[in-house]
């Protein structure tokens, strides 16, 4: 049965190849060049799912970003009118009322995506976000969600796991990266070629004093039970209230020179991580050492959630600028532009080739 069905992604792969223009990467088709950065990581909806249109987005983007990851928030904040009132809450932090997980949003942003015309879409790599990673059946939504929308997505996430504030809020079973759930998930992505961004805090948002990180070598394991998953560890797994450790970057270095971790990439998205690499020369340097290091396993993203203008989509990118300042030209180029390419170029052929030999 894997013969046939290796047999059957050759053949829908070497199709894709010869059958035109629009299986090809992007950059094969419109020229990024003159970008400044794609973006790994943007929600365009909020945690009431409420967004903005995505031609609204791409006018915000302009000719200053060429590519971008898209996705929603798999949570939806519960309007509890005994709890609320007439109060709507806008964000999880505003009510005490529980998150819970909110699968239509895979549905809209393949709506969003599919109005566009083709060459607009080659702007976007849409992914999968409206599942519960505590869930056995979260794999066979993915599934669905694939072969109802063949030609959309290109990955799952960001999805999170453990998460300061947010992981208590959630109804149902807590996530854990030891679930048996979410290794099936991460297979299913391996099977797939899709890319995986997950959240997962490297420590609690309170922790003891001289302890070791709480999930650090939990996270570890998961990566190494699945060598054959492109996995990007959103923020390098820090929060609003997980600050860096102690010898972070250090830690981070450990992964990095570790062969079982060379599926494992990070994403250094977000103004609450952008603000720890510029808090003093020292801390940017210190980034700037690590990131030029290891060029090829960075990738900018923005973590914005529907910004109303451009100014506040790119505040991130103008918030590292002390950072670029030391990064050698080889390694900005990579980490604001060439990695998302080779990541997300080959994950689309890959899970094209999926879709052909496994339809609906």
């Amino acid at each position: 049965m894997k013969q046939r069905r290796h047999y059957f992604v050759i053949l829908s792969l070497t199709y894709l190849l010869l059958a035109g223009v629009e299986c090809l990467p992007a950059h094969a088709q419109t020229s990024v060049k003159h970008y400044q950065l794609n973006d790994s990581h943007f929600h365009l909806t909020n945690y009431v799912q409420k967004g903005i249109d995505i031609r609204a987005f791409l006018g915000i983007m302009g000719d200053h970003v060429g590519r971008v990851a898209i996705f929603g928030i798999p949570l939806q904040q519960q309007w509890s009118y005994r709890n609320d009132g007439t109060d709507a809450p806008e964000y999880y932090l505003s009510s005490d009322s529980p998150l819970y997980y909110y699968s239509f949003t895979d549905a809209h942003i393949a709506m969003e995506y599919r109005s566009l015309s083709k060459e607009e879409q080659n702007r976007f790599d849409p992914m999968i976000t409206g599942f519960n990673p505590a869930d056995m059946y979260a794999a066979d939504h993915i599934r669905r969600v694939l072969q109802t929308f063949p030609g959309v997505f290109s990955g799952i996430g960001e999805f999170s796991i453990h998460k300061e504030f947010v992981s208590s809020k959630i109804a149902g079973e807590v996530a854990s990266l030891q679930d048996p759930a979410l290794d099936r998930i991460l297979d299913f992505a391996a099977e797939v070629g899709l890319i995986a961004i997950i959240h997962n805090d490297f420590d609690t948002p309170f922790p003891k004093e001289g302890k070791p990180p709480v999930y650090l070598e939990q996270m570890k394991s998961l990566v190494r039970r699945h060598p054959k998953t492109t996995i990007i560890w959103a923020h390098i797994g820090m929060g609003r209230i997980v600050r860096p450790i102690k010898g972070h970057a250090d830690y981070i270095e450990s992964i990095l020179r570790d062969p079982a971790f060379n599926h494992l990439y990070f994403d250094i998205s977000w103004t609450e991580v952008a603000k720890y690499f510029v808090a003093s020369p020292e801390a940017t340097e210190v980034a700037a050492d690590l990131l030029n290091r290891y060029p090829d396993r960075f990738l900018f993203g923005t973590d914005e959630v529907a910004p109303p203008d451009q100014k506040q989509y790119l505040r991130i990118y103008d918030q590292y600028g002390p950072l670029w300042k030391k990064l050698q030209p080889e390694t900005s180029e990579k980490i604001r532009k060439l990695n998302y390419e080779r990541l997300f170029d080959a994950a689309r052929l890959k899970v094209r080739a999926w879709e052909q030999a496994n339809p609906r």
